[in-house]
């Protein structure tokens, strides 16, 4: 069994914190990058600034790889990403003269959704690989219903989409990456899938589990056809036995100082977790 390694306490990621009051506060904090993680962020940005009245938090997606990009740029403080910084990304925010540090934030199980029509309710990974390369056109392959699969996944910037190929789709016996079929329809959020999930019954896609909803009907996923069929719940995916569990992180340029020391703090803090939960994500630390 694989359980997600994080530290429960802050001071042993940040070291010990120089104290500031909530009057000596002030400032703008510019937060950009995971579609996924965006409703998580805004929650934090608004329940730090209800305790930091001199405090702005700007929260956007767009994208881990655009967050990752921003924080390069240095136009942005901390990057929300579903995925880790490349060697490539790291290399080139070190030539740009900044040193990212890494903060795991919270858990994420990756949810399959279709149409609660679909009679599918259960998937193995190479039944999701064989949809969503194309080897798999119609849901009677499947047992389902006649009806040819409409495909939905995020756009290349997304970390979501860069998590799915790399942990679903895989690679051939060559050793080279699948691609997602030709006919997979990129859009441009979690959200967006979500709302065409809702509306067509044989569309398939994927997201954070934060955007479950009662209009999508999340597939049972397993490693084999032997099982266990999992959803992503919260104990699933902090023991890392639903197969397409993953961390969240926020990245910053340099150690953690000033304000984006506090918010960190904040993040972390037992309020902070619970926001994550809150959102629907999985906390960190001790539970």
């Amino acid at each position: 069994m694989k359980r997600w390694l994080v530290m429960s306490a802050l001071v042993l990621m940040l070291g010990s914190p120089v104290a500031i009051s909530a009057e000596e506060l002030q400032g703008t904090l510019q937060i950009k990058g995971s579609d996924t993680m965006v409703n998580l962020c805004q929650a934090w940005a608004e329940a730090f600034m209800a305790k930091h009245s001199r405090v702005t938090v700007a929260v956007t997606g767009g994208g881990s790889g655009t967050g990752i990009a921003a924080l390069i740029a240095g136009t942005c403080d901390l990057a929300a990403a579903s995925r880790k910084m490349t060697p490539k990304e790291i290399t080139l925010a070190q030539a740009h003269g900044s040193r990212p540090q890494e903060w795991t934030v919270g858990l994420d199980g990756l949810a399959v959704v279709v149409h609660p029509s679909n009679p599918i309710k259960r998937l193995t990974l190479d039944q999701l690989a064989g949809l969503f390369t194309g080897i798999i056109h119609n849901w009677r392959e499947l047992g389902g219903n006649d009806a040819r699969v409409l495909l939905l996944s995020r756009e290349v910037n997304s970390g979501t989409h860069v998590y799915f190929k790399e942990h679903v789709l895989g690679t051939d016996a060559n050793g080279q990456s699948r691609e997602f079929a030709p006919e997979a329809l990129l859009l441009p959020s979690s959200q967006a899938i979500a709302d065409e999930v809702a509306t067509n019954t044989a569309a398939i896609g994927y997201y954070g589990m934060g955007y479950l909803n009662p209009r999508n009907a999340a597939v049972a996923i397993a490693r084999t056809a032997v099982g266990p069929f999992l959803l992503p719940t919260e104990v699933f995916v902090r023991e890392g036995t639903y197969p397409i569990s993953r961390p969240l992180f926020l990245y910053s340029r340099e150690t953690l100082q000033g304000l984006t020391r506090a918010f960190m703090d904040f993040v972390m803090s037992p309020e902070g977790q619970e926001i994550v939960r809150r959102t629907d994500f999985v906390p960190v630390g001790a539970h």
